[in-house]
């Protein structure tokens, strides 16, 4: 979704970016000079209230992986918000940026792979947490009557001491 534009004007990267929530109608993009390889691109700057400019994102050079296509990524944060606002600029500098936003998508932490070796097959080792469909967790340690269940041999007591004082 297309939320704002940036394009040259008297010679310095001008533009806005606005939400139902968000209106941020003057906005700036300053070239970062540096040789450190994962320095940003540009940095974004807005007036405060004492209009200065301060400095609420910056975006890096990304390609498109399906494409080639060369944009701008980054996010705009401030204490203002709520949560960071990831944004991406697509265009070129002589004829301006479209400011895109998407909402990203969630990690599902459940799912991840754990922590454990890996074998020859790519998979989880033996003994590396198995995920199983059961996703991420692991095996039950509880019996069908909800009983503690491996702690001791069959038919012994678990070795659980139910009287430690808290």
């Amino acid at each position: 979704m297309n939320i704002g534009e940036f394009k040259m004007i008297n010679g310095r990267l001008m533009g806005w970016i606005a939400t139902r929530t968000i209106d941020l109608p003057r906005l700036y993009l300053r070239k970062v000079e540096s040789s450190n390889d994962r320095a940003p691109a540009f940095e974004i700057g807005a007036l405060n209230v004492g209009n200065r400019v301060v400095q609420i994102g910056a975006l890096w050079q990304a390609i498109a992986n399906a494409t080639g296509e060369v944009f701008l990524q980054g996010s705009i944060d401030d204490p203002s918000l709520p949560e960071p606002l990831p944004i991406a600029l697509f265009g070129k500098l002589e004829e301006g940026f479209r400011v895109a936003w998407r909402r990203p998508q969630r990690r599902d932490d459940f799912f991840a792979p754990s922590r454990g070796q890996r074998g020859d097959d790519g998979g989880m080792g033996e003994g590396a947490g198995d995920m199983g469909d059961r996703g991420g967790f692991g095996g039950s340690t509880a019996g069908a009557d909800g009983t503690l269940m491996g702690a001791g041999g069959a038919g012994e007591a678990p070795l659980v001491d139910d009287d430690v004082p808290f």
